[in-house]
């Protein structure tokens, strides 16, 4: 069964209206803890006939329905049948008790589109969801299409393909548009089937579904069919196909008109056509490497010519190990090659040479448009599979891009996105729910003078206090807190604490962390300053670490920050100094006092004669321009003794005490 990716449920789901029947206030409130995590508009109702009113009140707006079975006034059923009385396309889900099971196949026969089970999980709903929501979006899509063919036939009605069959489907006429697009002469149609023309990738169930309503209801048949000419090239009709009875009812015939709309059908849905007709494929994703780039330098139109051109010479770019017979326009630079497996016997391994000698080929591959010369790079994602073999593949193209490999195998990448998501989703929860019990907690950890050996700053040191009882450091919830915009309420907390600190333990510095993100949030500059003021005598006492950062976006707003606290007497720390961002001329930007000389140069120093030389340099430019310097991660006794030795004012770590709460 896939596993709904609960990310992207949230974005689907967030616009939609929601009407939820529960007669029972503590599962009412139970569900609706749930059903806000993916909706913002919901409607509830206690019993059977408010629901039903609500619903005549909303229905044009209204998208989902959950319902219990056991209402009041009236019941479950009876207000399904009186919703679907009204619209047969709303969702419905039924919310049951395991006892209520005997009603299901009443629920099925008018028209139940999902089933939840009580007690409700985050796993079972977000399953059940996905379903209802690719339902609504087919659904949507088909209404949108109905649109577009609608008014394309008005277009191309005076070029419709026709042609009659006899009451057994033997062609008995076909016009000249039927010739064209099939490639056929008449003589070659005539009194065969329709299967001439038929395309595999067609279901069986559809033409079953097709004889079915023309033969035995004998009523119009409407639906896209995807054909294949005599040349072997794929096409796809809208068709209609009307039954012409006799005086007595009988079928005489078959007409059907049809119109061509490949030219409409993107290849993005061509393409998961074949996916879906094949279950067993090979797929090859193709991204053009850097397309933001390109979309940076050149126009829309220059743009568009690149990829045509690329798109048209990938077929002869590709080796022929699979027999590709077309390549996919996926947009933004993507491409892809599809296949059968059971035409592509090719392992793993041989795949990956295959694309190996793409790229070299696309490597020495110039793109020449309007006189001017391109050189394309490429990234590619491959797998085999049945389920979900389209979102493995992109997801590996993702990775490619972010990890610079060229090639990904990507089997199974897309139920390692969804368990990643799950959990993000459960720690966005633990987050919320520290912010609003309090649990958002500073620990301190000592710096001490080298010299003396004497506590004179602390450092404060976010924590997070979980249902559990367990203190999480910052690394199993900070990121994740920023995806979710809660790194502001936790940052504007760890301030709060961090002043009232001053005044716990007089005579003794505080140092701060601040990021470049932290000081362009306008909310958290007026936090800082109210802080400031209110704590206005305690501020030399107070130490802001900047961390560098390659995302700092307003420069003067940050030198700017940097001056008004200094003002006030508070000095400024460099965090991390040695390593990433970290270089001599942006540190004369910060104007720091103090350089806090990162944990990975000092954690080995006594073992490793590179950080050794590192941080002697360091040492020369910090005595130079009279800044105070912090040894991070001094563990051991040996480690302190040769940063003091290396003349480093303070040190920071074990060696001298945890963090721990004031």
């Amino acid at each position: 069964m896939e596993r709904p990716h609960i990310a992207t449920l949230r974005e689907m789901s967030k616009e939609m209206r929601l009407l939820y029947l529960e007669h029972n206030e503590h599962a009412k409130e139970s569900a609706l803890h749930l059903f806000s995590k993916f909706f913002d508009h919901i409607l509830t109702a206690q019993d059977g006939k408010e629901g039903f009113h609500l619903y005549l009140n909303h229905h044009d707006r209204l998208d989902v329905i959950i319902t219990t079975l056991s209402l009041p006034l009236m019941t479950g059923i009876e207000v399904i049948e009186k919703i679907r009385q009204h619209n047969s396309d709303v969702a419905i889900i039924v919310l049951s008790e395991l006892h209520e099971t005997h009603l299901f196949p009443q629920t099925v026969t008018i028209g139940v589109d999902g089933y939840l089970f009580k007690p409700l999980s985050l796993a079972q709903f977000a399953t059940t969801l996905q379903k209802i929501l690719d339902t609504i979006i087919l659904r949507r899509e088909n209404r949108q299409k109905t649109l577009l063919l609608e008014q394309y036939k008005q277009v191309t009605n005076a070029s419709s393909i026709i042609s009659k069959t006899d009451a057994k489907g033997r062609i008995i006429y076909v016009n000249e548009q039927f010739c064209r697009i099939s490639g056929y002469e008449e003589k070659e149609l005539l009194g065969k089937s329709h299967n001439i023309i038929r395309h595999p990738d067609m279901p069986r169930s559809t033409f079953e579904e097709l004889w079915h309503t023309i033969k035995t209801e004998k009523k119009i048949w409407q639906g896209i069919v995807k054909n294949r000419s005599k040349n072997g090239k794929s096409y796809y009709v809208k068709t209609t196909i009307q039954p012409l009875l006799n005086a007595h009812g009988e079928v005489e015939e078959y007409i059907s008109l049809r119109h061509d709309i490949t030219a409409i059908m993107s290849d993005k849905k061509q393409l998961f056509d074949f996916l879906e007709a094949h279950k067993l494929c090979v797929l090859i994703l193709i991204q053009i490497e850097d397309y933001a780039i390109l979309e940076k330098f050149y126009d829309k139109a220059s743009i568009s010519k690149i990829e045509q051109t690329f798109y048209k010479a990938l077929l002869y770019l590709m080796p022929s190990i699979c027999g590709f017979q077309k390549v996919y326009f996926l947009e933004n630079g993507l491409y892809a090659f599809v296949i059968d497996r059971r035409s592509c016997q090719a392992s793993k391994e041989e795949l990956y040479e295959t694309l190996e000698q793409f790229l070299s080929s696309v490597k020495e591959y110039i793109i020449k448009v309007d006189g001017i010369e391109y050189d394309i790079s490429v990234v590619c994602s491959y797998t085999y599979g049945v389920f979900k073999i389209f979102e493995d593949a992109k997801i590996g193209i993702d990775h490619a891009i972010a990890t610079k490999e060229s090639i990904i195998y990507a089997d199974g990448l897309s139920d390692i996105e969804y368990h990643t998501a799950l959990k993000n989703i459960e720690t966005l929860y633990m987050i919320k729910t520290a912010i609003e019990r309090q649990n958002i907690l500073s620990y301190f950890q000592p710096i001490v003078n080298n010299q003396t050996q004497q506590i004179e700053k602390y450092e404060s040191l976010v924590r997070l206090l979980n249902e559990e009882g367990d203190v999480l450091a910052p690394h199993a919830f900070l990121d994740i807190a920023k995806k979710g915009r809660y790194s502001t309420k936790i940052t504007k907390i760890v301030l709060e604490n961090s002043f009232n600190a001053l005044e716990k333990i007089p005579k003794v510095a505080i140092s701060i962390n601040l990021s470049m993100q932290d000081i362009e949030q306008e909310s958290i500059l007026e936090t800082i300053y109210t802080l400031l003021q209110r704590y206005k005598k305690h501020a030399p006492r107070l130490i802001f670490e900047l961390l560098e950062s390659e995302n700092m976006k307003d420069v003067l707003q940050i030198k700017q920050f940097i001056h008004e606290v200094k003002a006030q007497g508070v000095k400024i720390a460099i965090d991390d100094f040695g390593t990433g961002y970290s270089n001599f001329e942006r540190l004369l930007f910060f104007e720091p006092d103090i350089l806090k000389i990162d944990g990975s140069l000092i954690r080995n120093i006594h073992t490793n004669r590179v950080n050794q030389h590192i941080v002697e340099t360091i040492m020369l430019f910090a005595k130079k321009q009279k800044l105070t310097t912090v040894a991070e991660f001094v563990e051991n006794e040996t480690i302190f003794k040769m940063v003091k030795d290396m003349g480093i004012d303070y040190s920071q770590g074990y060696f001298f005490g945890k963090p721990e709460r004031l």
